[in-house]
């Protein structure tokens, strides 16, 4: 069947649609709310060999981690018969295949037509359990990534249709919440099957070998229109340095270096020079680092083309192997993704200054992620309670910083409701505001950090909490300030106090409160340029103190 460029269109348009489709799936069939609320997760369509097509997003950091995934599953089933329809397959590698941490499990299922492989269909979405030492999956203790959990590297869940069921079992046996992980594992299956019907759906409509081409013509498309905003941006070499201050076992810091270089048709990211891979679980591997310089380098480009893998053909990632943010087996990668957000970070903080028009200061670079576990006073069952938390961009050349805003890594995620929370776990949300902490005064400030605190209405609940940007801070430009940091509390009902930047498997009990503190991005410019209208407006929104005003600002009411 031949196409019109007409046709073309239209079945580009639903490629692009069906991760959208993949994305509503998920959100309508998962069964804990880190997946339905907070939408950890993305899902995506690749062509045969591995290239991105389309992504419907949750969560920013997965942005390279979907193909990946597919290009290491062929290297892993290479034979022709190895890949046949009705199969559905399940990895979580931290070191290949799109690896994160365990938590993230990817399902992948291929598309055929007329027994012809065409696409793949990838849901990759944070599992609240995958076992391991402590619940929830995440410690900030682990030493290798043994003690995370199951690990998974590209086993047939389905061969067939027909489900492995030993496979399933192992899973339920090993997790502390069986209903929910075996739940969310049928969701991202589903998921997946409904994207590959829609793709068949187009090939049976125009023919495959339209399908096909509209595929080729996706991808180039997406690659043109990126060279085209490369060539806008400054020619030159840029260089950063920041830090991640800990790994969670006493070392650090651990230093990150970018050199970005911009050419008339590429862009480079070389990270030559950071730390080597810590002891303790901040470690990234290179997918995860591929991930986060697609995240920037999307954000310098043009953001309204839908990503896929042909916009990401002129961007080049050099990184030695072994370094904290390419770690190789078995280092443990439970808290990866402070080492990601820390990479891309130190990218925007090397472009920014040449870039004001397109980055802003510093921001939070935390995800700031907390995990509770205990027993629910109400029903006596086991509660794992996971979520990020919100906190300040950076202000930018004539505005101020977006307050109370997920990390660069998070994306389009949320909080669970506070409803659905205090229904779901043995907590109470006592306050969640914005905080008025001193740090990210500008003549545009930093967005405001926030203050949450939980209190325990279980007889004792236990926390796993980790940030960074806990010593070092979020940093500013043109004489602006730096932001603040972040942080976490224990207030003991007895009236003692505990400060972490990280914690595993803290104990509070019933009366006692948790507070979790994000920082406020850095600020943009001198102080003493802000308008008198604008530090008012912040006295009385409760953003500054009088007696920071009069400080930083030269201000008397």
């Amino acid at each position: 069947m031949s196409s019109t460029s007409f046709d073309r269109e239209v079945i580009k348009d639903c490629i692009v649609a069906v991760g959208d489709e993949m994305f509503e799936a998920v959100i309508r069939t998962s069964m804990s709310p880190i997946i339905y609320e907070t939408t950890d997760f993305a899902v995506g369509a690749t062509d045969a060999r591995g290239n991105l097509l389309a992504q419907g997003n949750g969560v920013t950091a997965f942005l390279a981690t979907l193909d990946t995934a597919v290009q290491d599953l062929l290297n892993h089933y290479p034979e022709p018969g190895d890949i046949a329809e009705g199969d559905a397959f399940i990895t979580n590698s931290p070191y290949c295949g799109g690896g994160t941490h365990l938590s993230d499990v990817v399902i992948i299922v291929p598309v055929f037509h007329e027994g012809r492989l065409i696409a793949f269909t990838v849901n990759k979405a944070h599992w609240t359990e995958v076992g391991g030492a402590q619940p929830g999956s995440v410690s900030t203790e682990s030493t290798e990534i043994y003690q995370e959990g199951l690990h998974f590297r590209f086993l047939k869940l389905y061969s067939g249709d027909e489900l492995n069921n030993a496979l399933v079992q192992i899973i339920r046996d090993n997790v502390r919440l069986p209903e929910s992980t075996i739940g969310d594992m049928h969701s991202g299956v589903a998921a997946a099957r409904v994207g590959a019907a829609r793709i068949r759906e187009l090939a049976a409509k125009y023919g495959v070998e339209s399908v096909l081409e509209a595929m080729e013509d996706l991808l180039d498309y997406g690659e043109r229109m990126t060279i085209e905003e490369i060539r806008k941006l400054p020619a030159g070499s840029f260089k950063a340095t920041d830090i991640v201050e800990g790994d969670g076992l006493g070392n650090g810091p651990f230093e990150i270096q970018c050199t970005v270089t911009i050419g008339n048709d590429r862009i480079t990211a070389d990270f030559t020079g950071t730390s080597k891979q810590a002891q303790g679980p901040i470690n990234c591997a290179y997918t995860g680092l591929i991930t986060g310089a697609r995240c920037l380098f999307k954000a310098v480009t043009n953001t309204e083309i839908p990503a896929n893998g042909g916009c990401f053909r002129p961007l080049e990632v050099i990184c030695p192997e072994g370094t904290v943010i390419s770690a190789t087996s078995p280092a443990p990668v439970s808290l990866y993704y402070e080492s990601l957000i820390a990479a891309i970070d130190v990218m925007w903080k090397a472009l920014a200054p040449a870039m004001s028009d397109r980055l802003s200061a510093g921001h939070q670079r935390t995800v700031g992620a907390n995990f509770i576990s205990g027993m629910h006073p109400d029903t006596g069952e086991l509660f794992v309670m996971g979520q990020p938390l919100v906190g300040g961009w950076g202000a930018s050349a004539g505005v101020d910083g977006d307050s109370g805003q997920f990390c660069c890594g998070n994306g389009e995620t949320y909080n669970v409701p506070v409803e659905l929370f205090e229904t779901r776990y043995g907590l109470q949300v006592e306050q969640y505001a914005f905080h008025n902490e001193a740090g990210g005064e500008g003549q545009y400030r930093g967005g405001k950090g926030v203050v949450l605190d939980y209190r325990v209405v279980s007889p004792e609940v236990f926390l796993t909490y980790a940030a960074s940007r806990t010593e070092a801070r979020p940093w500013s430009i043109e004489e602006g300030l730096e932001g603040s940091t972040n942080y976490a509390k224990v207030l003991r009902k007895s009236g003692e106090e505990e400060r972490y930047s990280m914690c595993t498997m803290v104990r509070a009990e019933q009366g006692d409160c948790i507070r979790l503190v994000s920082a406020t991005g850095g600020g943009y410019g001198d102080p003493r340029q802000r308008e008198r209208a604008h530090i008012e407006q912040d006295i009385k929104n409760g953003y500054l103190t009088c007696e920071r005003a009069a400080d930083v600002f030269g201000f008397s009411g």
